[in-house]
């Protein structure tokens, strides 16, 4: 036979060994460790991934329940779904259950030396200037300004026109972030040149990046560039203040000011961790807020009678009650609009999915009673989204009902982890507060100044984003006062 021949006999037979193999090894990991959800060996679980997230968490839970494994190129994604299997997801250490590893690629956006850039220890100290930055007493002092900028904005509209929520949102709340969280002097005198520095980032933030960052491709050297220019502005603004001795009611007044406790010696920010944190917050807050703001105000608007309806007779009361002002205190009492924010959050979570790396073997135990055990060096995935639509967890969970969340029903408290819109456990989303009163503040400006009417049917999700938003819908509005009865 010819050595020609020899090889490609050899090469087909290792190749069918090798699917053998994999076949034998995921029929006998079945009761031990999670099902391989895969189908053609060694590449259908990437085939599957690059479909979309969605399609593949669906067919595979349909398939095979709470927990399934699927191999992409190298690596093992077990995914856990619904609450019965997603505690030690969300409240495991960090030395169980690692994120630096599953989004060390968001560096290059960030910047060094901060979030997933340093160690856990430091990690926590930076993550402490965030939670610092947005307690109560500081919250209190943004909202004036989260109205300020809402008022200016929709001042622009017309007596009637049409408009696109996520569109409108997404310029707003990048107004409400450059004032609140990146400064007054940013908002005031660089805020064209800084939007144009921060949408170069965005775009330098594409499905390939969570693969390999630092591939030399135009949208990555066009991320890199924006990023040294924004630290540049960002540093003259600091060192100004410094110098002068000003204070400003932002998030960036708290990281200039903030020192670590128990690493660097206990001393201040630097000029590149406080670009790098003020861009990590950014991030974090400006794409999500959006999105849930323009979810909020599609779902009321299609559904007047049980939502918008009540939100707005609650605006009278709490106009009646406290005057024209929008505070801190009148947001709070804002119980319905509240409810409906939550359910919008509830029906569409704007990250599919959130990651964790398994430092250390652990087990699960579905709903059934069934128990995996997850091997060390999985990267563990849960999906909002999905576990949102489980109907044990919430009753008749496509129907839009943001009652489910008022007494004596509170069905997001009735199962731990049941709503994770916002995570949950040690790594619960420090902003979710913040969130709530920009998008509260957004809405109340706008109930009390404008009625709406969908041109289009409420859209489907944008499952290929990397942060899931609505499509384009049509929403004509109409300015009016609203009158207190």
């Amino acid at each position: 036979m010819h050595t020609g021949v020899l090889v490609i006999v050899a090469a087909i037979f290792t190749i069918v060994v090798a699917i053998l193999g994999r076949l034998i090894q995921n029929s006998l990991l079945v009761g031990k460790k999670p099902p391989i959800f895969e189908d053609v060996p060694f590449i259908g679980g990437l085939l599957k991934f690059l479909k979309g997230p969605w399609g593949l968490i669906s067919e595979g839970y349909s398939r095979y329940g709470e927990v399934f494994t699927v191999p992409v190129a190298t690596q093992r994604i077990t995914f856990l779904i619904g609450p019965d299997v997603a505690p030690h997801f969300f409240k495991a250490s960090d030395d169980e259950m690692s994120q630096t590893e599953v989004y060390k690629f968001n560096v290059p956006t960030f910047g060094p030396g901060v979030v997933y850039d340093v160690e856990q220890k430091i990690r926590t100290e930076q993550f402490r200037f965030f939670t610092e930055a947005l307690k109560k007493d500081r919250l209190k002092k943004y909202v004036p300004q989260f109205v300020m900028e809402a008022e200016a904005y929709f001042s622009k509209w017309e007596e009637t026109g049409v408009v696109d929520f996520a569109e409108e949102f997404s310029k707003l709340v990048t107004l409400t972030a450059a004032r609140t969280l990146l400064g007054r002097e940013v908002r005031e005198q660089m805020f064209e040149k800084v939007s144009s520095l921060l949408h170069d980032l965005d775009e330098g933030m594409i499905p390939i990046s969570t693969i390999a960052p630092y591939l030399p491709i135009p949208a990555h050297r066009k991320r890199d560039r924006a990023r040294k220019e924004l630290r540049d502005i960002f540093a003259k603004v600091v060192r100004e203040r410094r110098a002068s001795g000003a204070k400003e009611e932002d998030v960036l007044q708290q990281f200039i000011d903030a020192k670590y406790q128990n690493v660097y010696g206990g001393r201040h920010t630097t000029d590149e961790e406080i670009c790098g944190l003020l861009i990590a917050s950014l991030f974090a807050g400006q794409h999500t807020s959006s999105i849930t703001t323009a979810w909020t105000g599609l779902y009321m608007t299609e559904n007047k009678a049980i939502s918008w309806d009540k939100a707005v007779k609650e605006q009278q009361d709490m106009i009646k009650a406290h005057g024209s002002e929008i505070s801190y205190d009148v947001l709070q009492e804002l119980d319905v609009l509240h409810r409906c924010v939550t359910e919008a959050l509830r029906m569409h979570p704007p990250l599919i999915m959130v990651l964790r790396y398994a430092k250390t073997p652990f087990s699960v135990t579905t709903r059934s009673g069934k128990e995996y055990h997850i091997p060390q060096g999985d990267v563990v995935a849960a999906s909002p989204n999905f576990a949102h639509t489980l109907p044990y967890v919430f009753a008749d969970p496509l129907k839009y009902d943001p009652d489910r969340f008022a007494p004596p029903r509170e069905e997001d408290k009735k199962t731990p982890f049941g709503f994770v819109g916002f995570g949950g456990g040690r790594h619960g989303c420090i902003g979710s507060n913040f969130a709530y009163l920009q998008i509260k503040t957004i809405w109340s400006v706008l109930m009390r100044n404008f009625e709406f009417e969908l041109l289009d049917p409420v859209p489907e999700p944008e499952y290929n984003a990397m942060v899931i938003g609505p499509k384009p819908c049509r929403v004509r509005y109409t300015r009016r006062k609203l009158q207190v009865a």
